[in-house]
């Protein structure tokens, strides 16, 4: 009969020992053993289109992550499942084989996640106390709403709430818990914790310390130029942390304290560096909220009903061309080799490739967010989702319709000498600024070969096409 009490903390996408809700709190009674578990799901994340870069980097933070518990005496074990049901029977399983008293954990808002963890709560009722937190977001969904009472619909007035109750509470980092839980030494995990593919070479390392440095290298070096760098994607003006928030290694909350730190008076300038970055993690925030209030966003299913209606194209060869950065417009081109190549693509680039793909091709967005989500490092379903239906204008806060990118003037103004394309499409790299853009045009007059492909698609005449279908849908 075990008489000490016996705590579980089950990891998800909070790979970290610093300013975990779950963690520290399930290390609060000096008198607990504390085991820790993560469940790995291959079916449910090729299910749910997870990148096999992303998985890779779970990979690699687990192996980190096991050797910082075992500094705590805090066993991790990890339980292969291959979905998200049978995950629910495995934590169960655990609990009880160890004999559990409590479980601790930091909730995810996506629709299947809840639904597993709501058979966990089923399943151990009556024989498992269960603790779970709010710790992905500064506010607690369903806390940031109207007078009535309902989810803010357009982005602006909800920062304005969010931001009048952030203020009102305390946002400061938990410390890492400070526990022996276990007499004897515990050893730390090594690879392989369970198989991966790499499809490209990881370029983002993985441990907790690498992403507070960098962290801690933006705060003091680049986020007071954030306003005016972040949309030229040759320049490194942007805080690329989101893989790291994506599998938890930092937390948002260590995101606003380090920034708070660095300058405690950006709040008050909302036109700042400091503002703009933290605007960022708001729509971040923004959309966490979104999907738990319409939880059928986790359906593929537009916010906007009406834009059901639109009689998308869906040509496969021009897809195809999109994925592959062939579409002929080295703007979009570029962008989609990066993501390729690296996993990760530069944000003013996403709303581009993103714009081009609904607009200019007439594809449904939902080709776009799925293939986004077999590439990114950094795919989260909230903001992957919320990114797409704003640049398709289904979303909630999204852009109107009828205002489509032109990826070449686009192209021109965040690229204006063409260093971001050249570095990506090297069939390019002869070509003068002048031209970059337009790289046909040099060809004709110069009676010049570059390897590209001629525009797939006429952005003048897509333009009014896209406009005309959007109209169609709408007055259906």
């Amino acid at each position: 009969m075990h008489l000490e009490p016996v705590h579980i903390i089950w990891f998800r996408h909070d790979l970290r020992v610093t300013d975990n809700k779950a963690l520290f709190y399930a290390c609060q009674d000096k008198q607990a053993q504390v085991h820790a578990i993560f469940t790995v799901t291959p079916e449910q994340w090729q299910a749910h289109d997870m990148a096999l870069s992303r998985q890779a980097l779970i990979h690699d933070a687990l192996l980190e992550l096991s050797q910082s518990l075992a500094k705590l005496n805090i066993p991790l074990t990890i339980l292969l499942s291959d979905t998200y049901s049978n995950a629910a029977s495995s934590v169960a399983e655990y609990c009880q084989q160890h004999h559990a008293t409590a479980l601790f954990f930091n909730y995810e808002y996506e629709l299947n996640e809840r639904h597993r963890d709501n058979r966990v709560i089923e399943l151990l009722e009556n024989k498992v106390t269960i603790y779970a937190y709010h710790d992905n977001v500064f506010i607690a969904p369903g806390n940031v709403v109207t007078q009535q009472g309902e989810m803010y619909k357009v982005f602006t007035p909800f920062k304005n709430a969010f931001l009048r109750l952030f203020f009102s509470q305390d946002n400061t980092s938990l410390s890492r818990p400070d526990i022996r839980t276990h007499q004897h030494p515990v050893e730390s995990l090594s690879a392989p914790l369970f198989p991966i593919k790499k499809e490209n070479k990881l370029d983002y390392l993985t441990t907790e310390k690498d992403a507070l440095l960098r962290l801690k290298q933006f705060c003091y070096e680049t986020v007071s130029h954030y306003a005016k760098w972040r949309d030229i994607p040759s320049i490194e003006g942007t805080s690329q942390l989101s893989p790291y928030l994506a599998v938890g290694l930092i937390s948002v909350r260590q995101c606003f304290n380090r920034l708070y730190h660095t300058e405690p008076h950006f709040v008050e300038n909302s036109t700042s560096g400091e503002f703009v970055w933290f605007n960022e993690l708001i729509w971040r925030e923004f959309y966490q909220h979104l999907i738990v209030a319409n939880p059928y966003l986790c359906q593929y299913r537009a916010f906007q009903s009406w834009t059901e209606n639109i009689k998308w194209d869906n040509n496969e060869d021009n897809f195809t061309a999109w994925t592959q950065g062939l579409t002929g417009y080295p703007i979009i081109d570029a962008a989609m080799r990066q993501l390729n190549q690296t996993g990760w693509m530069h944000n003013r680039l996403r709303m581009l490739t993103a714009s081009f793909l609904v607009k200019d091709l007439l594809i449904d967005w939902r080709w776009g967010e799925r293939y986004f989500m077999t590439k990114l490092l950094d795919g989260e379903f909230s903001a992957n989702n919320g990114g797409w239906q704003w640049a398709a204008s289904t979303g909630t806060d999204a852009v109107p319709y009828f205002r489509i990118f032109n990826p070449t003037t686009q192209g021109k103004k965040f690229d204006p000498e063409g260093e971001f394309i050249r570095q990506w499409l090297p069939e390019l790299i002869n070509v003068p600024a002048r031209y970059i853009h337009t790289p046909h045009e040099w060809t004709m007059k110069t009676n010049s070969y570059i390897d590209y492909p001629l525009p797939i698609v006429d952005h003048a005449k897509a333009r009014v096409n896209a406009i005309e279908a959007y109209e169609k849908a709408k007055n259906q």
